[in-house]
Parts: C-alpha cells; structure tokens; sequence
C-alpha cells in the first residue's frame, strides 16, 4: 500500500538575493497537512517548472507581479495529481497544473484563489512535463510573444526571425513555430552541441554559438537580408548587437534579459535604441500572463503540431525533490540546462 503522507516539504525564500541567489536565501523545512476546508483540494506535486522569470520574483520593488514575500513558499508553476477534495468539480486523480510553488503539496480553493493559474490537464495532448514546456508558460509566451507582438508576415513573406536562448524553454518553441508559420529561422545559443540540436532536429536554418564566436559575424553570415523579428530572451550586449541588423518596420519582442538577472549593478539597457527611429521599427514588451483568457487556443494549436511532428519538446528533468531546487535553479544563469529545466519531485 502506498504511504499517505503526513507532511510537505517546502522551499521558503529567507533573503533577497544579492546577484545569484545562494543557499542562505532559502530555508527548507516540512510542515504538517492539515485537514482540507470546504472548497478546497490538495494536490500532490509531481514536477516543477524552474524558468529565469523568478529570479526578477525575488526582488522587491514594482514589477508586473508582486514578488515573492520573505518567508514564503517559492513560486513556481507546476503539475501534479489531486489526492484529496472537497470541492465537487475536482476529482481525487484529477491531473493538473497550476501556480503550486516549490513544495510537495499544494491546497488550494478553485473557487477563491482566481489567481492560482489552477487547470485541469488532458495526458492524451502531452506527458506531464510537456504540460511545462510546450503546452505550459513558457509554450505559451512563445506562441503570444510571436503571434501578437511578432506579428510573423507584417512586412513580406518568408521574414526572417532571430531567436536568442534558441535551445531554451520559450526559444525552442519560438523558433519551431516560426517555422511552421513559413519564416527564415536563426537561433542564437551557447554551445556547439546546442546549435547543432536547433538546426538538425527542430529544424532552424542556422544558429549562432555566442560562446564559440562572433554574433556580429553570425549575424552577417546567417542574416544577409536583415532581421524582420528578434525574439529577445537575454538582453545586453547580444541585444544591442541584433538591433544593428533590424530591418524597416522591424519587432523586438522583449520577452526576458537572462543576461541581467542576477546584475550587482544597474541593468543594461539598449546602447543602439536609435535603430528603432532610424528603421521604423518597434520594441514591445510581452508578459505571459496577460493572454490567460486565450491559453486553451494556443494549446490546441501547439498539441497538434506535436502530434503531428511538426514540433518537438525537449526537457531537462533534474531529480532530487525540493532539496536541490537551489542549485537546480542556479543551472538556469550558467546555461547548463538543455531544453526546458525541470525538477521532478517524483521518486
């Protein structure tokens, strides 16, 4: 018989990190499930997602999410299994995904707790921690980034779209999708087995390895028309460099600037902004959250071109439960992870 657990093991931030965030920023600690109120269910978390989102939750300060409270539990998206309920929408085996911050398990009141990102997950459409990646956030801020602030085709057929963080979570969609809507792919990644995974199995025309070479010289070789979109995850000197080769009435989709996060100085911002004047051209920030209305539109698109084969998924599960989500977290800002990073707490 398996055994019914009795406690939830949980990862609490104790300090705003300074620069990269280190274990004395965390406590780890259990504490005992109570029993469920009328409304609630708690949810038994199998996988949890780790994206370079939530090192900007650490931070206090204005952003568009208020951060994560000294003492609290870690936010985090994640999936799992309802193993008890007393709310009659929601079944004990029910497989879900949610807002279920690192720990063990989740209770949670579907009816009150609107921002808590609670769905029900259909396994038919993708495993478990595909429900994290493709058809999760960062599936999502792939699909809204490129559709609504990318706008693939606003100037001519077959653009070209320039992707950094190419082999990351959101980049490996971005730049499949893009392929499937018709556009010239380039991704830029670090690593030579990085960019030969982009191009040979998820199919971009080129990759440019910033850690192996020039991106200048990439851009030149690979981008001889101009860039028509550039899908920013990083921000900085790669940023400043694509916005030398933007074309008339280009998009730069800010979606995030992993090469900022865990900045002990002010961040950097664009040095080349006056392409934007010279070109015509528009910079658009994008947050995930502000298409919640439309995500079961996008996941039926996106579950049928994994099912088809026009788009793969590629995950980085690391295992270990809560204890290692610290250093788990950390391979996010040293590029170690390959494909979307995960952390399994099954096992």
């Amino acid at each position: 018989m398996a055994t019914v657990a009795t406690t939830n093991r949980q990862v609490r931030l104790a300090a705003r990190p300074v620069g990269l965030p280190k274990a004395s920023d965390w406590t780890i600690g259990d504490e005992p499930l109570r029993e469920l109120a009328e409304g609630e269910i708690r949810v038994c978390v199998s996988a949890i997602s780790l994206d370079p989102a939530m090192r900007g939750w650490m931070n206090e300060g204005k952003s568009y999410i208020a951060p994560v409270g000294l003492g609290e539990v870690m936010r985090a998206g994640g999936v799992g299994v309802v193993e008890a309920s007393r709310h009659p929408g929601w079944a004990v085996g029910d497989a879900v995904s949610g807002s279920t911050g690192v720990q063990t398990h989740w209770t949670v009141a579907p009816d009150r707790d609107r921002h808590a990102g609670l769905a029900k997950i259909d396994l038919r459409l993708g495993t478990a921690t595909q429900w994290l990646n493709v058809l999760g956030m960062p599936g999502m801020t792939a699909y809204f980034g490129l559709m609504d602030v990318g706008l693939p085709g606003l100037t001519k057929a077959g653009e070209t779209l320039v992707v950094s963080g190419a082999a990351g979570a959101v980049g490996q969609t971005v730049g499949q999708l893009a392929k499937v809507k018709g556009l010239r792919v380039v991704g830029i990644a670090g690593g030579a087995a990085k960019c030969e995974w982009v191009v040979k199995e998820l199919g971009f025309d080129a990759c440019i390895d910033y850690k192996g070479g020039s991106v200048r010289d990439g851009l030149k070789e690979h981008c001889p028309q101009g860039v028509d979109i550039y899908f920013d995850n990083v921000g900085g000197e790669i940023l400043d460099t694509v916005l030398t080769r933007i074309n008339r009435r280009a998009r730069i989709v800010v979606c995030g600037a992993i090469s900022q996060y865990n900045n002990t100085t002010p961040v950097q911002g664009p040095k080349n902004y006056l392409s934007l004047l010279v070109n015509r051209a528009r910079m658009e920030g994008m947050v995930v959250f502000d298409y919640a209305d439309r995500y079961h539109l996008a996941v039926a698109e996106l579950a049928g071109y994994l099912k088809d084969g026009r788009m793969k998924s590629r995950e980085d599960v690391v295992t270990g439960g809560v204890d290692v989500f610290p250093a788990t977290l950390n391979k996010l800002f040293s590029g170690e992870n390959f494909g979307k990073l995960v952390l399994s707490l099954e096992g």
